[in-house]
């Protein structure tokens, strides 16, 4: 295929958030008496935010009683620590140079919130080379709808059937295929759902981030 960009999803496929993440939800239930949960138990959570962790924690849906003040306690827990011990996957950081000496742009479209996305960027060192940014509360409908992935290809003038995107959930694959992108499973991610990634409908699986290279092109 021609390939035009590269767009990844944030937690769990670039971003390794779960720690700063899981923090917070073991802070809530730490202050509520509970045991604190293991990071492995989390991070199958950690792609779905603040309404996955809670539910993940205290069995609350956003429908339920009190819901709202959990998560804007949780939100307010995760802002406090947001990249305490965040970091880039092993091997994101080659990759991302690779793109680059490639001449190939990239972007991040994620489902989380801007005031959390563009402070983690900056500290992750992202920022020099991003070229297309899309947030969850940028939009009228997040992923799986395909919207966020087609404003992020507007933005840089690009089209979607010129774009790979990498992710680590099944909403990730359907918002791809739902904006005529190509989509790649990021094996190493969260994988959060419980289906296993093959029957998602992606073509392509990859264990580790610098695999993508062997679906870009050569300069």
């Amino acid at each position: 295929m021609l390939l035009s960009a590269v767009f990844f999803d944030f937690d769990g496929t670039l971003a390794d958030t779960a720690p700063d993440l899981g923090h917070a939800l073991n802070r809530q239930r730490t202050n509520r008496g509970l045991d604190p949960l293991p990071i492995e138990q989390i991070r199958t959570q950690a792609s779905a935010g603040a309404r996955g962790l809670l539910g993940l924690g205290f069995s609350i849906k956003p429908e339920d009683p009190g819901y709202p003040e959990m998560r804007e306690e949780f939100l307010e827990f995760y802002t406090q620590r947001l990249c305490h011990e965040t970091c880039l996957f092993p091997g994101v950081e080659t990759l991302l140079e690779q793109l680059n000496l490639r001449g190939l742009p990239w972007g991040i479209v994620t489902n989380k919130p801007a005031r959390f996305t563009y402070p983690l960027i900056e500290q992750l060192g992202l920022q020099q080379g991003v070229a297309s940014i899309v947030c969850g509360d940028e939009v009228a409908h997040t992923k799986p709808h395909p919207e966020p992935l087609l404003k992020a290809c507007d933005k840089i003038n690009v089209s979607p059937a010129e774009c790979i995107y990498l992710g680590d959930d099944l909403r990730d694959v359907k918002a791809s295929l739902s904006a005529g992108m190509e989509p790649i499973i990021a094996r190493y991610g969260y994988l959060g759902n419980g289906q296993p990634p093959e029957t998602w409908g992606a073509r392509h699986i990859i264990d580790k981030p610098q695999d993508l290279l062997a679906y870009i092109p050569a300069k």
